[in-house]
């Protein structure tokens, strides 16, 4: 994808976000166990303003997690403004030039994939809250790029901050197809650091086939590989994705 269509993103995926009901705020987001909708308002719009942050270099924040979020109906408009906050400073650098981000150097249009990738999918966990099991599917080329960040992005860096690869995982293989855009198909081999993988159809010890959008959930732990088709060992598929968890 260009800096571009993940702008566009943003500011799609976003709009849903900002039209929140304030009569939602304290529903239960089913995806995000733990979290009401204000929650989630109040994860996304300070991931934004870190985000920022990154980008213009002002280091205001060392960490999302410790930015305020104020309470009731007035996150929403604070949300907004978060939101806004990022779409100015992205729109205003160079995709090409140099940025901070949370894997060492990058470019600022890491934060272009990383925003537009982080809203797609707490999209998809706000509408699990407002109308669940009718949730509006991810972009099929939006979540391919999203299993494309994902393995090379949080794989690596979330099975380096566990407990270790377990033994037995070790040369396990995972076939992931999707069904609605052309070469959509990874091929996924468990290694000690997290995995080696690679775009093309190869035979797995399981496969599982989808939607692009539905892979997408399930490697973020939205959907159960349950709810798609698996092909060959089962057993393995669950403990190849518990590898990486992130919220």
């Amino acid at each position: 994808m260009t800096p571009e269509q993940w702008l566009a993103a943003i500011e799609q995926e976003s709009a849903v976000l900002a039209a929140t009901p304030v009569d939602a705020l304290e529903l239960p987001v089913p995806t995000c166990p733990g979290w009401t909708v204000h929650d989630l308002l109040g994860h996304v719009g300070a991931v934004h303003r870190w985000a920022a942050d990154k980008v213009d270099g002002t280091r205001l924040y060392r960490g999302y997690d410790g930015i305020a979020v104020p309470d009731g109906a007035e996150v929403i408009d604070w949300y907004v403004e978060g939101r806004d906050q990022l779409v100015v400073t992205l729109a205003g650098r160079d995709p090409d030039e140099p940025a901070r981000t949370f894997v060492g150097e990058g470019t600022v249009a890491f934060w272009y994939r990383r925003q537009a990738g982080e809203l797609a999918m707490h999209r998809w966990d706000l509408e699990s809250a407002l109308r669940p099991g009718e949730q509006t599917p991810i972009d099929a080329v939006l979540a391919a790029d999203g299993i494309d960040e994902w393995l090379e992005v949080f794989a690596p860096r979330f099975v380096g901050m566990g407990a270790g690869v377990p033994a037995d995982l070790i040369g396990r293989t995972l076939h992931l197809h999707g069904t609605d855009v052309p070469d959509a198909e990874w091929f996924l081999e468990v290694t000690a650091d997290g995995f080696a993988h690679r775009r093309e159809h190869a035979k797995a010890d399981a496969a599982v086939r989808g939607p692009v959008s539905d892979l997408t959930a399930m490697l973020w732990h939205r959907r159960s590989y349950k709810d798609l088709d698996v092909v060959g060992d089962d057993s393995v598929v669950e403990p190849i994705l518990d590898l990486v968890h992130v919220q």
